[in-house]
């Protein structure tokens, strides 16, 4: 699977190990291509989750704010919710595509 924005991938893992959460895939922190993301500032905690990260995803010197989001310390309920621990995994919106 790949994250892509306009062909420029920012992620790539197999399938097996993303993690589909409320139709999201949530990819492993060692898929992430170095340098696409930037810590944002923006605040957000998920009421099942957790305290949430949202990154601001540059391609080609297009900054697009809050496009990927990861729980860097999940709710233990939470983690225990989907079944696997996923501190730490991205996953990403609007812009950036999904695909295998």
């Amino acid at each position: 699977m790949k994250a892509h924005v306009n062909g420029t991938v920012i992620a790539e893992a197999p399938e097996s190990e993303l993690i589909k959460i409320e139709g999201n895939w949530y990819f492993p922190p060692s898929s992430i291509v170095e340098g696409m993301l930037t810590t944002s500032p923006t605040p957000y905690t998920c009421p099942w989750k957790g305290e949430c990260q949202y990154f601001t995803v540059t391609v080609d010197g297009q900054n697009l704010a809050d496009r990927a989001w990861s729980y860097p310390t999940p709710y233990p309920s939470g983690i225990e919710r989907v079944g696997k621990d996923f501190s730490n995994y991205v996953a990403f919106w609007k812009e950036v595509s999904v695909s295998e």
